[in-house]
């Protein structure tokens, strides 16, 4: 968390900061600055400028800047919030604090207006980072094509879970929404990514759209059926089975081993 539902959430909160003149950038804490960025570089990028467009790939949100050929990348890690005007992106994070505390805002940019654009992150797993590597990520899970799901998966030996959240192979999938996609696909998140064949993987490539499409809609990643039977004694929504625990990928794993082959 967040994850794309939330990040989409934060990219339509961001088209209210768009066009607006930054008159100032307070960075709260040093280690948010991330890539190699630092305050002076930020401040000579953004002060005087208007961001253009607001985008998303994956869990990355990129502002743009107008007239100019930078570009201002966030991230929010497991606890981070966008706010803008005081507006927040989200009603909530699974893993984060619902509390608003001013100690926790690492990031803000305050415009001439007189509005603001805020990121709070209580853990400090996000970053702000000057030009991001937009490259390094996959395609964008959202809008996935076949083949490019198909590529991601091709050859793998590694768990099926933990290659769909690759970031790398595809960009957006974290670990709420990779177990919803799965229980939906009736697929296990144990399986070799390689080892699907075409008519699961068409059947997968159909929920990792039509999941996001839902959860986007609903306004969260927590926001799925399988969401409220992650925990010891659940039980699978869809056929009654007690949900298994695993570790795939180095996070807490849910799902139905009736029914996810």
């Amino acid at each position: 968390m967040p994850e794309l539902p939330e990040v989409e959430a934060y990219r339509r909160l961001a088209d209210k900061a768009l066009g607006r003149t930054v008159a100032s950038v307070r960075i709260g804490d040093q280690r948010f600055l991330r890539g190699g960025t630092d305050a002076c570089r930020l401040r000579r990028a953004l002060v005087g400028k208007a961001f253009a467009a607001a985008r998303r790939r994956g869990k990355l949100l990129v502002l743009d800047v107008d007239d100019s050929d930078r570009r201002l990348g966030l991230r929010f890690g497991m606890t981070g919030r966008l706010h803008v005007d005081g507006a927040d992106g989200v009603d909530r994070l699974v893993y984060a604090s619902d509390r608003r505390l001013e100690a926790w805002d690492r990031f803000a940019l305050r415009f001439t207006d007189g509005g603001s654009l805020v990121v709070s992150d209580p853990r400090l797993l996000g970053g702000v980072v000057l030009d991001p590597d937009e490259d390094v990520l996959g395609p964008d899970a959202l809008d996935v094509g076949r083949a490019d799901l198909h590529r991601a998966l091709a050859g793998s030996t590694a768990a099926l879970k933990a290659r769909l959240m690759d970031q790398s192979r595809l960009a957006g999938l974290g670990n709420l929404v990779a177990d919803e996609v799965l229980w939906r696909a009736g697929l296990s998140p144990l399986r070799p990514a390689g080892s699907l064949t075409d008519a699961e993987e068409r059947r997968l490539h159909g929920h990792v759209r039509r999941t996001l499409e839902e959860l986007v809609s609903a306004g969260g990643s927590h926001l799925g059926e399988l969401m409220p039977e992650r925990q010891v004694g659940g039980r699978c929504p869809r056929c009654g089975a007690e949900l298994r625990r695993d570790r795939v990928g180095g996070r807490s794993t849910w799902w139905c081993p009736a029914h996810q082959r």
